[in-house]
């Protein structure tokens, strides 16, 4: 699993890791433990991959989207 305590919205470093927030994505050795600063970070992190999914219909050409 692959770990990164950089908070992807923040762009800050999260020192104290066991009282901050955390997703996991992917599976296997390829997954990744990302932690964030706040809930509120996360939630925005969240919801930017929401934003940057929406309308994508498929996986092997951008122009698929509607």
């Amino acid at each position: 699993m692959i770990v990164t305590t950089t908070d992807p919205i923040t762009g800050n470093k999260v020192a104290d890791l066991e009282h901050h927030p955390y997703l996991i994505e992917g599976a296997g050795m390829a997954a990744m433990k990302i932690y964030f600063e706040s809930e509120d970070t996360k939630q925005a992190y969240l919801l930017s991959l929401q934003e940057d999914n929406d309308g994508w219909y498929g996986d092997d050409d951008p122009g698929d989207r509607f």
